[in-house]
């Protein structure tokens, strides 16, 4: 017998058929472009899961933005500000390290306080209602001193790190069992309603895999192994490790990785990139490093075109290396090119145009978890990776101009779509143009010092000059390696000797003189003669070693030679790195009547550290122990100290540091790191100099500076400044889509959140200042940066008064480029026109 079914109910079957299917898509992806914070600042556990197309969360998909804020490069006062505009930039999750030098720097002694305090700052994230991901490592490298390694560490009976060694993997199983049962005890996975929802173990091994042969891949398998082993319910990630053992995700990190990454090597990994370089980190003697916001954009888009769920900035806050962590000759500065700089200070345009891809890509998220990948070939240079969902709707599609010179037509469904060089337009319902990576509409700006009225009245400074060594009972035969002398408590060490010459030895003729000749494995050496300093020579990142010669005043009798050896960092990368050295390896007198004189094992004595340094003269009570005089040149190494107040206003502070040359700065008795003026970048600048004061370490009057000051310098230019970003600015052209965040998702479909979809320029103060100014204001073909904008050969001659009576004293203004006012006089009616504005935003007077 055959059932016959009703029309009413095969309709119904198919609604419900509809229904589910419906649901089980909304339950995989957001509502709309904003989303909501999928649970991340509740304390209700969380189920992380993935698959081959992106990681879960309860089941659900989600795009993740995330930017790594190392907790130790700034201080817990500024945490807050520096996750808020985090999140106000499109971030959901935030990554960091975990510093195991920094936690026990001595074996056995932990340290999880102040700016270390790990616990305080995941709890922040989840306070701000964000995802994290943690990196323990324990090798981290991130430019940091010896990689995040402790150096005690080194002096473990037949330790290699990194390497399927027993004494090696006792201590890194120790410290990481120590940081997964903290953030279990506080809490902190997803599981347990905490806020991290991947852990990384070890970091680029693959690099130096192939040193250790086959007791490297067997290290690879015993961390992958301790990480499963603890049961944390979230993911293991093990970044650029192509080999990466079930079930650790294998990720990219690159500037590229939509175009370099092979992607996961199992096909039920989600494809997750830990590193986007937004810049570039800087050591000493280096040029400004730059990477554009359209390229970064440009990088994103890409990504999560070809399957990317997960991108994560390195850095999107660099902060500093106070003190001496930082890694071999890095600067105090930490990728200041990102999108918060050094100062915590947003960075525009970069941070606002990573903002809008970000709304773009959350705009096509339905469509990009719910369709399927595929990808045509439109012509040279010219491709489109669409995802769609046959038979539906759904849709958002991609369009690539890969041409690095030359805009490009697509006509893509019908339709015609220009895109600038090197550009992706993103269409999320697979029509309409919300976003080009290369089209900023964001605003841009410029950061400005300006000296503090309040702290650099009352600076008179006192000097203290380094007392050089004596002879003592510590004496070798060669001088001794530099890293083992030192065992990372100072930079500093001396290397003494004399040596005795009748007047046979010593040059005759007039003129001539002998030459101390000095090679080392680096850093550097400052060179003294019975006394006085004779000169300087180091080593740089790429060349740590050095060969000193200068000439020297040798006289008959008893000669003494002393050399201050001095480190700027510890390795942090390669393969074998508790067997890298530095220090003197030769010394040598040549010249002499008697033929040269090889010194090396003449005898040497050692001191460990300076003079001012054992006292701890840079502390109120340990700058009582010496004898300060006046002020005045110094042509060695020498302490000044100087009292300044508090800086007016709550603006990020730093100290310049004119007429110095190297050495250390301490504010109150914390170092704010190392400066290095006198290491001059192929632009004959100094790579750094300003330097970070954060604001925690002051009081409001009275505040001890010393400057420990190793070659020549003179403190009377040194002074305080504010650091702003009031200079803010907008580059729009006729030819730019309207903001992104006119657009909005609603249950998968588009919407308009307004009418007039025109170009506009849009300033925005920062800190509720308003415009006070307008430097800058050109309709027509202005070019040039904030800061540097220039009229080009056709301008409207009333392009500033447009703007100002637009903008003049209001927090923030629009100015629509189809303003009447604008084309009143039009020099080239011909050409599409541009819009370059420029102002200061400042409180009102």
């Amino acid at each position: 017998m055959v059932e016959v079914v009703e029309p009413s109910r095969i309709l119904l079957i198919t609604l419900l058929s509809i229904l589910l299917v419906t649901s089980s898509i909304a339950q995989n992806t957001d509502e709309d472009d904003e989303g909501d914070d999928d649970g991340a600042g509740s304390n209700i556990p969380k189920e992380v899961t993935y698959d081959g197309r992106s990681l879960m969360i309860n089941g659900k998909r989600e795009l993740f933005f995330s930017g790594s804020i190392h907790y130790p490069r700034s201080t817990p006062d500024v945490w807050p500000d520096l996750l808020k505009k985090s999140k106000q930039g499109g971030l959901n999750v935030i990554e960091t390290y975990a510093f195991w030098n920094g936690h026990e720097p001595v074996q056995g002694k932990y340290n999880f306080e102040g700016q270390y305090d790990l616990v305080k700052f995941i709890k922040l994230i989840h306070q701000h209602k964000m995802y994290a991901v943690l990196r323990v490592g324990p090798f981290i490298q991130a430019e940091w001193n010896h990689g995040g390694l402790p150096y005690w560490l080194r002096e473990v009976p037949n330790i290699v790190f990194r390497s399927d060694n027993e004494p090696f993997k006792y201590h890194m199983k120790k410290f990481v069992t120590m940081i997964i049962d903290k953030m279990k005890q506080a809490k902190l996975f997803a599981p347990q309603g905490g806020p991290i929802i991947l852990s990384q173990i070890e970091n680029e091994y693959k690099t130096i895999q192939l040193a250790y042969r086959e007791r490297g891949d067997s290290y690879l398998q015993w961390a992958a192994n301790l990480a499963i082993s603890f049961n944390t319910k979230v993911p293991w990630i093990m970044c650029k490790q192509t080999d990466a053992p079930e079930p650790i995700i294998n990720t990219c990190n690159g500037r590229h990785c939509g175009d370099t990454f092979m992607g996961p090597n199992g096909p039920n990994k989600p494809t997750l990139w830990t590193e986007n370089w937004t810049a570039q980190f800087r050591v000493f003697g280096d040029p400004p490093s730059q990477r554009s916001a359209e390229d970064l954009a440009y990088s994103v888009a890409r990504f999560f075109s070809k399957k990317g769920t997960l991108v994560n900035y390195y850095m999107y806050h660099g902060g500093t290396n106070y003190a001496r962590t930082s890694a071999s000759f890095l600067t105090t500065r930490y990728y200041d090119e990102a999108p918060l700089d050094e100062f915590g200070l947003i960075r525009e345009p970069k941070w606002g145009h990573l903002k809008d891809v970000h709304w773009a890509l959350k705009l096509c998220k339905r469509n990009l978890f719910s369709g399927s990948p595929v990808f045509q070939k439109l012509g040279p240079n010219k491709e489109v990776h669409v995802w769609e969902q046959p038979g539906t709707p759904n849709c958002a599609a991609f369009l690539s101009n890969n041409d690095t010179k030359k805009p490009q037509a697509i006509n893509f469904r019908g339709r015609d779509y220009d895109l600038p060089p090197r550009s992706i337009t993103i269409l999320p319902d697979c029509k309409t143009e919300v976003y080009n990576t290369q089209m900023i509409t964001s605003q841009h700006n410029s950061r400005n010092f300006v000296r503090s009225a309040n702290a650099n009245k009352n600076f008179n400074w006192e000097m203290y000059i380094e007392v050089l060594p004596t002879e003592s009972e510590d004496v070798k035969p060669e001088p001794r390696e530099l890293f083992d002398l030192t065992k990372d408590t100072t930079d500093y060490a001396w290397y003494t000797t004399k040596i005795d010459l009748d007047r046979r030895d010593l040059p005759m003729k007039k003129g001539v003189l002998p030459v101390l000749r000095v090679a080392s494995f680096g850093h550097g050496i400052h060179a003294y003669v019975n006394g006085k300093c004779i000169g300087t020579a180091h080593g740089s990142k790429v060349e740590k070693d050095f060969v000193f010669q200068k000439p020297v005043e040798l006289k008959e009798g008893s000669n003494r030679i002393a050399l201050l050896g001095f480190l700027v960092g510890l390795p942090d990368s390669g393969a074998n790195m508790h067997r890298r050295y530095a220090g003197p390896r030769s010394i040598t007198i040549l010249g002499l009547n008697t033929g040269t004189l090889d010194i090396t094992l003449n005898g040497w004595s050692h001191q460990v550290g300076l003079d001012g340094e054992k006292k701890q003269i840079y502390t109120e009570k340990g700058s009582e122990k010496v004898k300060w005089t006046e002020s005045g040149l110094s042509e060695r190494v020498t302490w000044f100290k100087g009292y300044f107040d508090a800086p007016e206003g709550d603006h990020p502070l730093a100290v310049k540091l004119i007429g110095m040359s190297k050495g250390m700065v301490w504010i109150n008795g914390q170092s704010i790191g190392r400066y290095w003026m006198s290491f001059l970048s192929p632009l004959k600048q100094p790579t750094q100099s300003e330097y970070l004061i954060p604001r925690s370490y002051l009081q409001p009057t009275n505040n001890l500076i010393v400057i420990l000051e190793e070659e020549k310098g003179d403190p009377t230019e040194v002074e305080i400044l504010l650091a702003n970003r009031d200079t803010i600015c907008s580059f729009i052209t006729e030819y730019h889509l309207p903001s992104v965040r006119l657009f909005q998702s609603k249950a998968g479909q588009l919407r308009v959140l307004e009418n007039d979809l025109r170009p506009r320029a849009e300033l925005s103060c920062p800190h509720q200042k308003q415009i006070v100014a307008v430097e800058f204001a050109s309709f027509g073909d202005p070019f040039g940066s904030c800061g540097n904008y220039l009229v080009g050969n056709c301008t409207s001659p009333v392009s500033k008064q447009v703007v100002e009576k637009l903008c003049l004293g209001k927090p923030k203004c629009k100015i629509p480029l189809h303003t009447p006012d604008l084309h009143k006089y039009d020099e080239c009616p011909e050409r599409k026109k541009a819009l370059a504005v420029q102002v200061k935003c400042d409180f009102e007077a």
